[in-house]
């Protein structure tokens, strides 16, 4: 027997979920977070003979440090939550196991091979042996307690190892989430949230402290088990899957917009105060599942969230390539046109625009020319792709009649299936018995999820007549407002 993804609850399957736009538009915010603390680093991975950062003002390069200095961290971790909500929120009940993962290493790996190849051509190849970069190549490189092994080639890849085990782990972490019962739901996902705290607390009490890292206030073996180890991190990703259960159990309660981002700013000021590791992950985890969850439900109820445009909708669905692009772009690039060069502010915020510009097009170009094309002609198999032009076709018949002409009596009668007009002029067909009409409330609207977040850290990313699941902070986009929600 063919083993297939299990309904998110065990009781009788769901109904289709509505789409999500504004947590794709939620997506380029962390994004863009990663953005500043890798642009305005003081020493360059690539050339650490000098510094990212164009600002030669030390108090204002000082400054914008000390206030994105969390930035990075923050922005991996809401992908990784994002991941765990949006993979459950768009679950495919009774999808073969092999159909899901095939999609999910479609999602990531054409996106990480590309820039792979272009750090590796660029830079990386005249100083990377074999042993380095082939861990890399097949994402397992941060499994690796070595710091030089983990952010080789294209740095910001080492997150992907991360999303990767998600993906692969899923379909066996749903079993063990489907069984909590629903008024056992908030309990579990506080024990998820206190257990990111747990991993902190275990790195700055029991693991070495020395030698310290240049930039980071930890050993190299602390940073490595609290921030790249794959496994340290699932805690984010099962929070977002206990979130993703509450907000469909209809459990989650409304909190007003205001208080959400009080909560985002209150948490982010501690990020900037507490020690590290605790303000990697653990001051956050609470503040950014609120905002997810909360937004989450907003989309639900049909309400605006102003994070639902078509601009935002957009950055969100290439920012899982815009995340990638950083490491060749600014780590890179930047030096290689500018060399090691520090401008007075007004030229320096020029500097940043330019990065800034530069990536947002390479984030375009992975998903218009690779990660779209690879999800449309890689991620079914041949025999899939065939089974679906098959149910297509056999859906497009009817429809052919009646739109030539044919009544919809005529239709029925003959035993095929009524079309109902939905929003915007969409039809949807609706399965019925033959001679049956089933009517459907104008405005009804059929919504499907996609996915992605990403994540770095993730979090990604994927809206079609079947719902795809997303990533990485991280599938291909629709409209906004029927647009897919993305998990990197």
């Amino acid at each position: 027997m063919t083993a297939t993804i299990p309904e998110v609850d065990t009781g009788a399957p769901g109904p289709r979920r509505k789409a999500l736009p504004s947590l794709t538009g939620m997506r380029f915010f962390a994004a863009l977070l990663v953005f500043f603390i890798h642009s305005l680093q003081p020493i360059g991975p690539v050339d650490p003979t000098g510094p990212v950062n164009p600002f030669a003002d030390r108090s204002v390069a000082q400054g914008l440090l000390k206030f994105f200095g969390p930035a990075g961290y923050l922005g991996v971790s809401f992908f990784f939550l994002l991941s765990g909500f949006v993979i459950t929120w768009s679950v495919r009940p009774g999808e073969r196991l092999t159909a899901y993962w095939r999609r999910r290493v479609v999602k990531i790996f054409p996106n990480h091979l590309v820039m792979w190849a272009a750090a590796m051509l660029l830079f990386a190849s005249a100083y990377t042996p074999v042993s380095t970069w082939l861990p890399n190549l097949f994402l397992v490189n941060s499994w690796i307690n070595e710091f030089t092994v983990q952010m080789s080639v294209n740095a910001p890849s080492w997150s992907l190892c991360s999303e990767l085990l998600f993906y692969l782990s899923f379909p066996f972490l749903l079993l063990a989430v489907r069984r909590v019962r629903t008024e056992h739901l908030w309990w579990w996902a506080g024990g998820a949230a206190a257990a990111t705290a747990g991993v902190a607390l275990v790195t700055r009490t029991l693991l070495p402290d020395t030698p310290r890292l240049p930039v980071i206030p930890l050993s190299p073996t602390q940073n490595w088990f609290n921030y790249t180890f794959p496994p340290m991190r699932m805690f984010e990703f099962v929070l977002g899957m206990l979130l993703a259960r509450l907000v469909i159990a209809g459990r989650w309660p409304r909190i007003p917009a205001g208080w959400v981002v009080a909560l985002l700013a209150a948490g982010y000021a501690a990020a900037m105060y507490a020690p590290a590791p605790f303000n990697f992950v653990s001051v956050t985890v609470v503040p950014f599942g609120v905002a997810i969850a909360s937004v989450a439900r907003a989309d639900v109820h049909g309400v605006r969230t102003r994070l639902d445009g078509r601009v935002l909708v957009w950055l969100g669905n290439v920012s899982f390539g815009f995340y990638l692009c950083q490491g060749v772009v600014i780590f890179w690039g930047r030096q290689k046109l500018l060399g090691n060069g520090q401008f007075a502010t007004p030229v320096a915020i020029l500097v940043m625009i330019g990065m800034f510009a530069a990536t947002l097009l390479g984030g375009w170009l992975l998903y218009a020319c690779v990660e779209m094309p690879a999800m449309r002609h890689l991620s079914r198999s041949r025999a899939e792709r065939a089974e679906r032009a098959e149910r297509a076709a056999a859906q497009s018949a009817p429809a052919d009649a009646v739109t030539a002409g044919a009544g919809t009596a005529d239709a029925v009668a003959a035993g095929t299936v009524p079309l109902v007009a939905a929003d915007a002029g969409t039809v949807i067909p609706v399965t019925a018995d033959a001679g049956t009409v089933i009517p459907m409330a104008a405005g009804t609207s059929t919504g499907t999820v996609a996915a992605d977040a990403g994540a770095p850290a993730g979090l990604v990313a994927e809206a079609q007549a079947a719902p795809i699941t997303p990533i990485t902070p991280a599938e291909p986009s629709a409209a906004a407002g029927s647009g897919p929600v993305r998990a990197s």
